[in-house]
């Protein structure tokens, strides 16, 4: 009996890092082996073995920990790992934005016989794709058809003869939409049939997978989820010179598609479970008949198309051939541009009515005469989302199911508008108080070249108001609005305690200050006086904070915007509160942050 007694091991449960365990597992050797175990010196066996079942111990309890964590959204720590969370709850990441902008376009025509204006053979359409680079090497694409023709942009002399000063060439100015990334294509090569395929994409930073086709000729279509049937195709209007339509939307239905899953920077597409030849991919027409007792079928006049494809295949699978992939890829670092940085024109691709009447000498000419510069700046976002914003993201996606009804869902929505049509830095939906119906503003901001917040160009708010048009509610109005963006500055005072280097210690407190805004407000956030006095406490050196003051920054590097700090103050002086259409932003913290010793 005392030797079953003593084997019951008093075991602490709640020890889990490599100390306590130690130190446990010493306990229980000296209590209950003093005559087997005596020499526990850091030389001994003895220490060797308790510190090896205490290192396993350790890496057990972390990795059961990590684990737990990595579950659930909530705790989740890897980027990974809360996007695979994200997309059990409906989320899909966009990946890294593009931004867009307008980019003004010259060229040289030759003048008409009369010298009265350009000849109007020789006035091009420059085809959509052409690519040009800003003077840091960023990569841009056109994103339509530009026809010089047309009567709304205007035409200036540029070159005239020496001698009788009669015009030779006009130079013809147009305005184009540009998207950041340049098009490439990848060839990806398919084996055998596989259920639900994955593919990875070698090219990194994608912001728009544009065609898929295999080698036989057909075309893979993109689609939000595996059992989406219909796509609309857009398909050219043969009546555009009647409507001025220049294209038209036509459902069809698919059965080799897609879907985009983005990691990352990398970028994969899944296919669904069916096999080329099988019969469950498109079903028989009479097998979707109206089904009658004593029948395999009855004849109707009329039955839904969409049952020919209501199969549990999710769509055919490439098998043993190579898929085409066309793709923008965006640049893998920041994309925005200031007024006057795209001056690169690399290619470029003119088409003319009749080109075989026309001069090649004078086309060459032409093609080099090319110019393309930007009169605004081309914003966008320049940061992805950190995983704190990712899963805020998340938690709002879950709830707005793909419709448009409360404040969260028009701002969740704004988050999600694909990569591809640009992307917005902070947004906020309000209710407008001066509209007596559903009116909503919606203020949106973009970030510039250097990270600093910009109002979002109109290429962006257009792309924005159709990309919410398909969600929002029927009678629901919106406006995009441009918040107001009002810099502040912080001025400080600190004692440090005795021997400290009073230099080093304040270089200590600006960084500080600078690290715990560098994610910035959001619209409509306010500013807690106390986040500053706890974070300058936690300062290694400081023994006290004497004095925190606000101030707003004005002059021709900031916004304008100027803010009455004592008058919007809370009550308690802890908070510097923020009107609903404006924004804080400390926009230069190694100037805007000061402090002093006293």
């Amino acid at each position: 009996m005392a030797d079953e007694q003593k084997k019951i091991l008093p075991i602490d449960y709640t020890s889990r890092d490599f100390e306590s365990i130690r130190n446990d597992l010493l306990e229980i050797a000296e209590r209950l082996y003093p005559d087997s175990f005596q020499d526990f010196s850091e030389a001994s066996f003895g220490s060797l073995m308790v510190d090896a079942v205490s290192y396993i111990g350790d890496q057990l309890s972390f990795y059961l920990d990590y684990n737990v964590n990595e579950s659930f959204l909530d705790t989740s720590y890897q980027f990974n790992n809360i996007l695979r969370h994200g997309r059990v709850l409906g989320y899909k990441y966009t990946g890294r934005p593009s931004t867009y902008g307008m980019a003004a376009l010259y060229i040289l025509v030759p003048a008409s016989q009369t010298g009265l204006g350009p000849d109007d053979k020789y006035l091009p359409i420059l085809e959509r794709g052409a690519q040009f680079t800003s003077q840091s090497g960023l990569n841009f694409s056109l994103l339509h058809n530009i026809d010089f023709s047309d009567p709304r942009f205007p035409v200036v002399v540029a070159r005239v003869n020496d001698t009788t000063g009669a015009p030779t060439f006009f130079a013809v100015k147009a305005y184009g939409g540009v998207v950041s990334g340049i098009m490439t294509t990848e060839r990806v090569s398919c084996g055998n049939f596989e259920k639900f395929k994955k593919l990875t994409l070698s090219t990194p930073n994608i912001s728009e997978v544009i065609s898929v086709f295999d080698t036989e000729g057909n075309e893979y279509y993109e689609v939000d989820y595996l059992a989406q049937d219909m796509v609309f195709k857009e398909v050219s209007n043969k009546n555009f010179k009647n409507d001025n339509v220049p294209s038209i939307l036509k459902p069809y239905l698919v059965s080799r598609k897609f879907v985009v899953n983005k990691n990352g920077s990398s970028t994969t597409l899944q296919f669904g479970s069916g096999q080329q030849g099988a019969s469950d991919v498109v079903a028989n027409p009479q097998s979707v008949a109206m089904e009658s007792f004593g029948k395999t079928y009855t004849t109707a006049l009329t039955f839904d198309p969409t049952r020919l494809s209501n199969n549990k295949s999710l769509g055919i699978v490439p098998q043993n051939t190579t898929l085409i992939v066309t793709l923008r890829a965006t640049n893998p670092t920041n994309s925005n541009l200031a007024v006057g940085e795209l001056t690169n024109v690399v290619s470029s691709a003119l088409q003319f009515k009749d080109r075989s009447i026309l001069s090649n000498d004078v086309i060459n000419q032409m093609q080099s005469s090319l110019e393309v510069s930007n009169e605004e700046p081309i914003t966008g976002d320049v940061t992805n989302p950190n995983s704190a914003e990712v899963k805020q993201r998340i938690f709002d996606t879950f709830p707005t199911q793909n419709r448009a009804v409360t404040q969260a869902d028009y701002e969740n929505l704004t988050y999600r508008m694909p990569a591809k049509f640009g992307s917005i830095k902070r947004v906020s939906a309000q209710r407008d108080p001066d509209s007596q119906k559903r009116n909503l503003n919606l203020y949106v901001l973009s970030e510039d070249s250097f990270g600093k917040l910009i109002k979002t160009n109109s290429t962006i708010k257009n792309n924005l108001k159709k990309w919410l048009n398909e969600y929002r509610m029927i009678n629901d109005t919106i406006d995009i609005l441009d918040p107001y963006i009002i810099n502040l500055g912080i001025n400080f005072s600190i004692k440090t305690i005795t021997g400290a280097d009073k230099f080093t210690t304040l270089n200590r407190c600006v960084t500080k200050l600078s690290n715990f805004y560098e994610s910035g407000f959001f619209i409509g956030e306010s500013m807690t006086i106390s986040d500053i006095y706890q974070q300058l406490k936690n300062v290694r050196g400081v023994l006290d904070v004497v004095n925190v003051n606000i101030v707003t920054k004005t002059g021709a590097n900031y916004s304008g915007a100027e803010i009455q700090i004592n008058k919007n103050l809370s009550p308690d002086g802890e908070q510097l509160l923020c009107p609903k259409n404006a924004i804080f932003e400390i926009k230069f913290p190694s100037v805007d942050i000061k402090g002093k010793v006293r």
